[in-house]
């Protein structure tokens, strides 16, 4: 059997410890995404392809009174044969602790595209729909989405 002695460690060590966890544990851990971390999500997403805009019809709200339940819904006109079909679609946000907020796979055997979820919304901020179709392009489209606290402006 093997026994390991404990280090015994001085007094001034442990204050040290306790103040550095302290310290950690009081200091806020989460940092926002920005329109930079946005963007370059996107291209890594895209891989540098050139992103046009195709009536990608979004529905969110201009103005939301509680940013916990945000409705998200798009609808990309497609064909949606083997040819020519969305593939994925992604959401991101710009104010969140995290710019990826969903994703969709599609396949042409789903006849349309189109989605519906809610997501939360710490901020007012710019939420962006990405798409990728079966050709290797993408298209997007954003909105600006004014978050409010009880119907007054932030």
């Amino acid at each position: 059997m093997l026994t390991l002695k404990m280090k015994s460690i001085s007094r001034r060590q442990a204050l040290g410890l306790l103040g550095a966890s302290a310290a950690a544990a009081t200091l806020p851990a989460t940092v926002f995404a920005d329109a930079g971390s946005v963007a370059s999500r996107i291209a890594e997403v895209t891989s540098g392809a050139n992103i046009s805009d195709l009536e990608i019809y979004l529905d969110m709200p201009d103005i939301a009174e509680n940013g916990n339940q945000v409705k998200v819904a798009f609808e990309i006109d497609s064909p949606m044969t083997k040819a020519e079909h969305v593939k994925t679609v992604y959401i991101f946000a710009d104010g969140n602790p995290e710019p990826d907020v969903a994703k969709f796979n599609f396949t042409p055997a789903m006849g349309s595209c189109a989605a519906t979820t809610r997501m939360r919304l710490s901020k007012t901020q710019n939420v962006h729909v990405l798409a990728a179709l079966s050709d290797g392009s993408f298209v997007k489209a954003e909105t600006t989405v004014k978050v409010t606290i009880g119907g007054c402006g932030g």
